[in-house]
Protein backbone atom coordinates (compact mmCIF):
# COMPACT_ATOMS: atom_id res chain seq x y z
CA UNK A 1 0.00 0.00 0.00
CA UNK A 2 1.20 3.04 -0.81
CA UNK A 3 0.50 6.59 0.87
CA UNK A 4 2.18 10.10 -0.27
CA UNK A 5 1.85 13.10 2.33
CA UNK A 6 3.30 16.19 2.89
CA UNK A 7 6.44 16.74 5.15
CA UNK A 8 6.44 18.66 7.87
CA UNK A 9 8.80 20.05 10.40
CA UNK A 10 9.26 16.76 12.63
CA UNK A 11 10.50 14.72 9.40
CA UNK A 12 13.93 16.57 9.01
CA UNK A 13 15.55 13.61 10.23
CA UNK A 14 14.11 11.15 8.11
CA UNK A 15 14.35 13.54 4.96
CA UNK A 16 18.25 14.00 5.88
CA UNK A 17 18.80 10.69 5.49
CA UNK A 18 15.98 9.48 2.58
CA UNK A 19 18.10 12.67 0.60
CA UNK A 20 21.72 11.10 1.63
CA UNK A 21 20.54 7.65 0.56
CA UNK A 22 18.87 8.74 -2.75
CA UNK A 23 21.77 11.08 -3.85
CA UNK A 24 24.34 8.32 -3.42
CA UNK A 25 22.14 5.69 -5.18
CA UNK A 26 21.23 8.33 -8.26
CA UNK A 27 24.45 10.39 -8.48
CA UNK A 28 27.30 8.72 -5.89
CA UNK A 29 29.35 7.64 -9.08
CA UNK A 30 29.15 11.33 -11.01
CA UNK A 31 32.51 12.99 -8.79
CA UNK A 32 35.27 11.75 -6.59
CA UNK A 33 33.84 10.41 -3.57
CA UNK A 34 35.33 13.53 -1.12
CA UNK A 35 33.11 16.14 -3.46
CA UNK A 36 30.23 14.02 -3.33
CA UNK A 37 30.32 13.64 0.55
CA UNK A 38 31.10 17.43 0.75
CA UNK A 39 27.90 18.27 -1.36
CA UNK A 40 25.43 15.54 0.97
CA UNK A 41 27.11 17.57 4.12
CA UNK A 42 26.61 21.03 2.46
CA UNK A 43 22.90 20.15 1.14
CA UNK A 44 21.20 17.02 3.01
CA UNK A 45 22.37 18.17 6.48
CA UNK A 46 19.20 17.60 9.11
CA UNK A 47 19.88 21.37 9.61
CA UNK A 48 19.67 22.07 6.03
CA UNK A 49 16.31 20.36 5.59
CA UNK A 50 15.07 22.01 8.72
CA UNK A 51 15.75 25.14 7.97
CA UNK A 52 14.27 24.37 4.31
CA UNK A 53 10.89 23.08 6.03
CA UNK A 54 10.14 26.10 7.63
CA UNK A 55 10.37 28.34 4.54
CA UNK A 56 6.76 28.25 3.09
CA UNK A 57 7.96 28.18 -0.55
CA UNK A 58 9.27 25.09 -0.35
CA UNK A 59 7.18 21.46 0.04
CA UNK A 60 8.56 18.41 0.46
CA UNK A 61 6.86 15.37 0.35
CA UNK A 62 7.51 11.51 1.65
CA UNK A 63 5.87 8.44 -0.04
CA UNK A 64 5.19 5.35 2.00
CA UNK A 65 5.15 1.74 1.02
CA UNK A 66 3.58 -0.83 3.54
CA UNK A 67 4.27 1.87 6.16
CA UNK A 68 8.07 2.00 4.83
CA UNK A 69 9.52 5.37 3.76
CA UNK A 70 10.56 4.67 -0.02
CA UNK A 71 11.29 8.09 -1.33
CA UNK A 72 10.80 12.38 -1.43
CA UNK A 73 9.91 15.15 -3.08
CA UNK A 74 10.69 18.86 -3.06
CA UNK A 75 8.49 21.51 -5.37
CA UNK A 76 8.47 25.27 -5.00
CA UNK A 77 5.90 27.14 -6.80
CA UNK A 78 5.71 30.13 -8.44
CA UNK A 79 9.88 29.98 -9.23
CA UNK A 80 10.52 30.63 -12.50
CA UNK A 81 13.76 29.56 -14.61
CA UNK A 82 15.83 32.74 -15.36
CA UNK A 83 15.09 34.74 -18.89
CA UNK A 84 10.96 32.56 -18.33
CA UNK A 85 7.98 34.94 -19.40
CA UNK A 86 5.81 32.65 -17.43
CA UNK A 87 5.20 33.86 -13.82
CA UNK A 88 3.25 30.50 -11.76
CA UNK A 89 5.68 27.59 -13.01
CA UNK A 90 6.98 25.55 -10.48
CA UNK A 91 10.37 24.21 -9.68
CA UNK A 92 10.26 20.01 -8.95
CA UNK A 93 13.75 20.33 -7.57
CA UNK A 94 13.34 16.82 -6.33
CA UNK A 95 12.06 13.42 -6.73
CA UNK A 96 13.98 10.65 -5.79
CA UNK A 97 13.20 6.77 -4.66
CA UNK A 98 15.29 4.46 -3.22
CA UNK A 99 16.88 2.28 -5.98
CA UNK A 100 14.61 -1.15 -3.63
CA UNK A 101 11.38 0.70 -4.82
CA UNK A 102 12.35 1.44 -8.70
CA UNK A 103 10.37 -1.30 -9.82
CA UNK A 104 6.94 -0.41 -8.23
CA UNK A 105 6.29 2.96 -10.20
CA UNK A 106 6.39 4.74 -7.11
CA UNK A 107 8.09 7.53 -9.09
CA UNK A 108 5.63 7.93 -11.15
CA UNK A 109 2.87 8.05 -7.87
CA UNK A 110 5.22 10.73 -6.67
CA UNK A 111 5.21 13.04 -9.70
CA UNK A 112 1.60 12.70 -9.89
CA UNK A 113 1.30 13.99 -6.42
CA UNK A 114 3.47 17.18 -7.28
CA UNK A 115 1.76 17.92 -10.65
CA UNK A 116 -1.34 17.83 -8.86
CA UNK A 117 -0.27 19.99 -6.51
CA UNK A 118 1.36 22.48 -8.60
CA UNK A 119 -1.77 22.52 -10.52
CA UNK A 120 -3.68 23.46 -7.02
CA UNK A 121 -1.35 26.04 -6.52
CA UNK A 122 -2.49 27.64 -9.95
CA UNK A 123 0.67 26.86 -11.40
CA UNK A 124 1.03 26.52 -15.60
CA UNK A 125 3.53 24.31 -15.55
CA UNK A 126 6.81 22.83 -13.84
CA UNK A 127 10.54 22.77 -14.96
CA UNK A 128 13.49 20.83 -13.56
CA UNK A 129 17.34 19.74 -14.40
CA UNK A 130 18.18 16.15 -14.70
CA UNK A 131 21.49 14.54 -15.08
CA UNK A 132 22.38 14.04 -18.44
CA UNK A 133 24.18 10.66 -17.82
CA UNK A 134 20.94 9.27 -16.27
CA UNK A 135 19.51 8.12 -19.24
CA UNK A 136 16.51 6.54 -16.92
CA UNK A 137 15.77 9.80 -14.97
CA UNK A 138 15.78 11.51 -18.11
CA UNK A 139 13.45 9.38 -20.03
CA UNK A 140 11.19 9.04 -17.09
CA UNK A 141 10.66 12.70 -17.33
CA UNK A 142 10.25 12.58 -21.13
CA UNK A 143 7.49 9.68 -20.90
CA UNK A 144 5.72 12.48 -18.47
CA UNK A 145 5.61 15.19 -21.37
CA UNK A 146 8.85 16.91 -20.34
CA UNK A 147 10.93 18.78 -23.46
CA UNK A 148 14.78 19.48 -23.06
CA UNK A 149 14.51 23.44 -23.40
CA UNK A 150 18.40 23.94 -22.26
CA UNK A 151 21.48 22.87 -20.35
CA UNK A 152 22.88 23.79 -16.66
CA UNK A 153 26.03 22.90 -15.28
CA UNK A 154 24.86 21.56 -11.97
CA UNK A 155 27.70 22.50 -9.16
CA UNK A 156 28.77 19.09 -6.78
CA UNK A 157 31.72 21.10 -5.95
CA UNK A 158 33.83 24.01 -6.58
CA UNK A 159 36.05 21.93 -8.60
CA UNK A 160 33.59 19.47 -10.15
CA UNK A 161 30.14 20.30 -12.06
CA UNK A 162 27.08 17.92 -14.24
CA UNK A 163 25.86 18.20 -17.34
CA UNK A 164 22.19 18.82 -16.92
CA UNK A 165 19.05 19.31 -19.06
CA UNK A 166 16.79 21.85 -18.06
CA UNK A 167 13.36 20.36 -18.72
CA UNK A 168 9.68 21.89 -18.83
CA UNK A 169 6.50 20.64 -18.90
CA UNK A 170 3.55 22.63 -19.74
CA UNK A 171 -0.46 21.95 -18.01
Amino acid sequence: MTSIARASEKDFQLLSELAKLTFIESHGQCADPEDVNLYIAEKYSPAVIKEELNDEKNIYSIIHYNNRPAGYSKIISNAPYRDSQLKNIAKLERLYLLKEFYKLKLGSELFQFNADLARKNNQVGMWLYVWKENPQAVNFYEKKGFVIIGSYDFQISKTHSNPNHQMFLSF
